[in-house]
């Protein structure tokens, strides 16, 4: 089946970081994308509240869905390539949730070490 438009725009636009910051971490991410649909992951609140509780400080990078399940404990900053409505509620809350394809355009900016991707 073919890919949306969307996602195919995505994938070059992370692939156009990774060529300007000569940094893997957006190779990694676009090649995650590129996969079958399948193969992405969905990920709820609770599991996301674990990690950050872990890692303190550090943006938590999704790519795939962000799902409502579960709540978050500390105040973290989430990056997806999409999130359910509820999901987006609760982090509004407690966090800030960022579309991947926004966090690529500042991709000069972002500190690849302060981040981390959810497998």
């Amino acid at each position: 089946m073919a890919k949306k438009l969307e996602t195919i725009k995505l994938i070059a636009s992370l692939e156009k970081a990774a060529k300007a910051t000569k940094k893997p971490f957006w190779s990694d991410l676009a090649k995650r994308l590129n996969s079958s649909r399948r193969s992405r992951i969905a990920v709820d609140l609770g599991k996301l509240s674990e990690i950050a509780s872990k890692n303190k400080g550090k943006t938590i990078v999704v790519p795939g869905k962000v799902l409502s399940q579960g709540e978050l404990s500390e105040k973290v900053t989430i990056v997806a390539v999409s999130a359910s409505e509820a999901a987006k509620a609760k982090i509004k809350g407690k966090g800030e949730f960022v579309l991947l394809a926004d966090f690529a355009q500042k991709a000069e900016k972002v500190k690849v070490s302060d981040t981390i991707i959810v497998k």
